[in-house]
C-alpha cells in the first residue's frame, strides 16, 4: 500500500497510518438536556465496521470512557473479541459519568480517579492492557497534569497501559507532557485541511510524539454530503449551538466552512480521490507524524476512508494547489471575524 503504517511517537508501537475514531459509534449520552453523542446507532453495524477496519489494515481505534457513558468502550471491546492482538486501542479518561443514566457528571483530575478509570476501561474493553491512555481534560492546568505522571508511570510499570498522551489543542499542554513525561508518546488534537495546527505539529516533531489527528473530515463537512439546507437532528451533538463546535451552527453547516470546503474540493479530488480521501491525503502530506482518526458509523463509510491508504499522501503539486486555492479565498470578501481561522500550512519538506 502507498501509506500503510506510522510510528506511534517514541513508544515503539507501529499503527496503521489511518485510525478509526469511535465517538460516533458510542451512542447517546448527555449533560443535562444537552446531547454529547451523534444520535442513535446500531451497535451490530458498529461491530461490523470495526471488524471490517481490521480486515482492511486499520489497526488504531480511538475512543474514550465517557463516549456513550461507557457504551463506546463496551462496543469496541465486543468488536475486538478474538482479535485483540491485531488492534491498538487508544482511550481517554478525565470526565466522570453515570453509566445507568448516560449522563456526564463532571471532570476529575485526581490520581485516585485515574486508577479507578483505567481499571473500569479495561473491564469495559475486555482487555488486559490499553495501548495509549490519553488525558481528556484539554485545559487542565499544567501543574495538575504533571502531578498525574507518577501514577501513569506506575500504570506502565504494572502493564496496564503501554503509553500515554494528552488530548488537547493547547501547545503549552502538549509540550509539558512531551518534555517531562517518560512514556508520553502522543498528542491528540484537531487537524484538517480546514484547520491546520503548525505549532502542535512542530511540538510533535521536537519531542518525537505522534499527532493523533481528530476532526480530519471536519465532523463530516469534508465528506461532501452537507449543503446549506442540511439540518442535523437535536440528538446529534452537531445539532446544537456550542462555542467549541465550530463546523456547525444552529444545527446547520456553518456557511463560512462550506465555502472553504468548496474552495479546496477540486484540488483534493483532482487525482480521482473522493473528497474525504483527498482530505486524508492532505494530512499525510502535511506531516509524517500525523495519524488521522476519522469517525464512521457504517461499513461503507469505513471502506471509503480505508481506500485512502492505497492512495497515500497528496502529491506535492496537489498539496500546493490546495494551499493556492485557500489563499485565493482568504483574499476574497470574507467577514473579518473569519480571517483568524484560516490555516496557513507549510509545504511538506519530504514525502512520508
Amino acid at each position: 500500500m502507498a501509506q500503510s503504517t506510522r510510528a506511534l511517537g517514541r513508544s515503539g508501537i507501529q499503527v496503521s497510518a489511518l485510525g478509526m475514531g469511535c465517538w460516533a459509534i458510542a451512542g447517546p449520552w448527555a449533560e443535562g438536556n444537552t446531547p454529547l453523542g451523534w444520535g442513535a446507532v446500531d451497535d451490530e453495524e458498529s461491530i461490523r465496521t470495526v471488524r471490517r477496519a481490521l480486515d482492511l489494515g486499520v489497526t488504531l481505534f480511538d475512543t474514550a470512557d465517557t463516549y456513550g457513558a461507557g457504551n463506546g468502550e463496551r462496543v469496541l471491546g465486543r468488536a475486538l473479541a478474538g482479535r485483540r492482538d491485531e488492534a491498538v486501542i487508544a482511550t481517554k479518561w478525565g470526565f466522570t459519568f453515570d453509566e445507568r443514566t448516560r449522563q456526564a457528571t463532571g471532570p476529575d483530575a485526581s490520581p485516585a480517579y485515574l486508577r479507578r478509570a483505567v481499571r473500569d476501561s479495561l473491564r469495559r474493553l475486555g482487555t488486559d492492557r490499553i495501548d495509549l491512555y490519553q488525558l481528556h481534560l484539554a485545559d487542565l492546568p499544567i501543574a495538575r497534569a504533571q502531578a498525574l505522571v507518577g501514577t501513569l508511570e506506575e500504570l506502565v510499570a504494572e502493564g496496564l497501559i503501554r503509553a500515554y498522551g494528552w488530548s488537547t489543542d493547547r501547545p503549552d499542554r502538549a509540550a509539558a507532557f512531551g518534555q517531562d513525561a517518560p512514556h508520553a508518546t502522543a498528542v491528540q488534537h484537531s487537524l484538517s485541511v480546514l484547520r491546520d495546527a503548525p505549532d502542535l505539529l512542530d511540538l510533535c516533531e521536537k519531542y518525537d510524539l505522534a499527532s493523533i489527528s481528530c476532526g480530519p473530515l471536519g465532523m463530516g463537512l469534508l465528506t461532501g454530503k452537507y449543503h446549506p439546507a442540511s439540518t442535523l437532528p437535536y440528538d446529534d451533538v452537531r445539532g446544537i449551538t456550542s462555542g467549541w463546535l465550530e463546523w456547525f451552527r444552529g444545527g446547520r453547516p456553518a456557511p463560512e466552512w462550506l465555502r472553504r470546503v468548496q474552495a479546496v474540493r477540486s484540488a483534493l479530488t483532482a487525482d480521482g480521490r473522493t473528497l474525504a480521501q483527498g482530505a486524508l491525503g492532505w494530512i499525510w502530506a502535511r506531516s509524517s507524524r500525523a495519524i488521522p482518526i476519522p469517525g464512521c458509523r457504517s461499513v461503507a463509510q469505513l471502506e471509503e476512508n480505508a481506500a485512502a491508504l492505497d492512495l497515500g499522501p497528496l502529491s506535492p503539486d496537489h498539496f500546493a494547489e490546495v494551499e493556492r486555492q485557500l489563499a485565493a479565498l482568504r483574499a476574497a470578501a470574507l467577514r473579518e471575524v473569519d480571517r483568524p481561522y484560516w490555516p496557513s500550512p507549510m509545504l511538506p519538506t519530504a514525502r512520508p
